[in-house]
């Protein structure tokens, strides 16, 4: 009770004495700002700060009673007449407020270096203050443990937006590919292709743009190198130091400062199949879209890959699942070939969801809509494996749908009876950006928004 007191105490008393000193100090607003943001709950910052002044104040007694109390007497002589001589010079109501001023602006300087000395060697050239890190940082680790699946372009996009909302990121992603860099590296060195996972570790890096650029680099001379990307090339590299696929990324994601983790689904030399409408039977994922038929089947070789054990467990520790978005059978059915991976989703009872693609993608869904998209995903496992489904609201712009129809690409149509028929809930949104060629993109920052605004109300209401 008396430690609360004081506790309670000392805060009220130090929210009037910096007010008074935010008047008589000419200290920048910004400045008091940042230090005031350092008593903000849930930083672990003020526990510690009690912790050391009590370990202050037990030496100082250990002193005292090692001394047999002889020098207490004496200090409290001398502060007696100390204090006694200063309020005959200055009467005590002006005294003592100065001096207690005096000693919060010796601990304001002393602070306001000490944290200034820190910051300088954790973020050194760096703009934001280290409070503000500290605060996201905490931010990020009690978001939800959010795990996503999917491929391509589509799933990179999505964690660029979704990592400013938590950090406990689990990225799934199909090791299919067998086309440009990954299919070389894969035919040559028999490593998993590594363009997927390259893509997502440079989308969750803390310098993204820097490392999207560097990850993204394509050689454009020299013997074997040409076509290369620099990121596949460095995942080759790992994977030969580490002697392991996993390792390698888990290497990776430490030297870039990711945030989450990136795993394969499964670790085997899967190559997809697929079956058309007219009766070809197509293998290999670049062959599928080049092909021009309509799917009727897809599987893989060999036939139901073992997951990866790190993959099935944190889909057993997931709160939120996201599929897409993403080519609906290139991108992530491939991953629901994996038996353990939709066996795991499916015991979930946690919110998940599907992002529909914006348009339908020649060779793959022509003639798609939204529920086929659904039926289509819903084939690869007996039940159902997602809640609802994301939509764009808005169709793309004239010139955006013209550009598309040159390459026989349309907007994908909501048939909402049938949706609503497959029991599951429609999220409508605008979530798209346009570029001025027309071409579509999923917006990063807007997807997550609405992702994690409908993962809020579903907890909510559950």
């Amino acid at each position: 009770m008396v430690f609360k007191f004081l506790l309670k105490w000392t805060s009220h008393f130090a929210r009037r004495v910096r007010h008074e000193t935010l008047l008589l100090t000419p200290t920048p607003p910004h400045r008091v700002h940042q230090l005031v943001k350092w008593l903000a709950p849930g930083l672990l910052v003020k526990r510690w700060i009690f912790l050391s002044v009590g370990g202050v104040l037990l030496i100082g007694f250990g002193l005292m009673i090692a001394l047999k109390l002889t020098p207490v007497f004496y200090t409290v002589q001398f502060l007696g007449a100390t204090l006694r001589f200063l309020t005959n010079l200055v009467p005590n109501y002006i005294s003592g407020p100065l001096v207690i001023l005096g000693g919060l602006w010796l601990i304001f300087w002393g602070q306001t270096r000490t944290l200034g000395a820190i910051t300088e060697v954790l973020m050194p050239g760096g703009d934001a203050e280290l409070v503000d890190v500290l605060i996201t940082q905490r931010r990020l680790l009690r978001g939800p443990k959010i795990v996503v699946l999917g491929g391509g372009t589509g799933l990179s996009t999505l964690l660029r937006g979704l990592k400013h909302f938590s950090s406990n990121i689990t990225a799934i992603v199909t090791v299919a590919d067998d086309g440009g860099s990954s299919g070389r590296i894969r035919r040559e060195i028999g490593m998993l292709p590594p363009g997927d996972i390259r893509n997502c570790l440079a989308a969750l890096a803390d310098e993204e743009h820097l490392m999207t650029e560097l990850f993204q680099y394509r050689f454009r001379a020299g013997a074997g190198l040409v076509g290369h990307s620099f990121g596949n090339l460095f995942l080759t590299a790992m994977n030969e130091v580490t002697g392991d696929v996993e390792q390698a990324i888990a290497a990776s994601s430490k030297v870039l400062a990711v945030r989450g983790q990136v795993l394969p689904s499964t670790l085997s030399d899967v190559r997809l199949w697929a079956q058309l409408s007219d009766g070809r039977r197509i293998e290999g994922e670049s062959k599928i879209t080049e092909a021009k038929g309509r799917i009727v089947a897809i599987g893989c070789v060999p036939a139901d890959p073992p997951a990866l054990p790190r993959a099935i467990q944190a889909i057993h520790e997931a709160d939120y699942i996201v599929m897409g978005p993403g080519s609906l059978y290139t991108s992530i059915i491939p991953n629901l070939l994996v038996p353990e991976i939709a066996v795991a989703i499916a015991q979930r009872r946690v919110p998940s969801i599907y992002v529909c693609n914006v348009m339908t993608e020649p060779g793959e869904t022509q003639g798609f809509t939204v529920s086929d998209h659904i039926r289509a995903i819903d084939a690869a496992y007996d039940r159902p494996l997602f809640d609802a489904v994301l939509v764009q609201r808005r169709p793309p712009s004239p010139l955006a749908q013209h550009r598309y129809a040159q390459v026989g690409s349309e907007p994908v149509t909501l048939d909402r009876e049938a949706v609503i028929a497959s029991g599951r809930r429609i999220v409508l949104a605008n979530v798209i950006e346009e570029e001025e060629t027309g071409a579509v993109r999923h917006h990063p920052a807007r997807l997550a928004r609405v992702l994690m605004r409908w993962y809020s109300r579903t907890v909510r209401l559950v």
